[in-house]
């Protein structure tokens, strides 16, 4: 989230500066990171995954 924080400011700098082509490459740049938030959004909004404890081996009886 900081690094699109970042781009968002570069993004705004850029529009003040009037650097139209480095524009462009932030909003590439920018939209890769908001797929990435979703994407981990994504995966940690299933809930808690349960761990059991492990048993231990079993003998076998010969």
């Amino acid at each position: 989230m900081e690094i699109r924080d970042n781009l968002l400011d570069r993004i705004a700098e850029a529009q003040r500066e009037g650097w139209l082509g480095e524009i462009e490459g932030l909003r590439v740049s920018l939209a890769g990171a908001e797929a990435k938030i979703a994407q981990i959004d994504s995966a940690t909004s299933a809930g808690p995954v349960l761990l059991r404890l492990p048993l231990p081996p079993q003998r076998r009886e010969e």
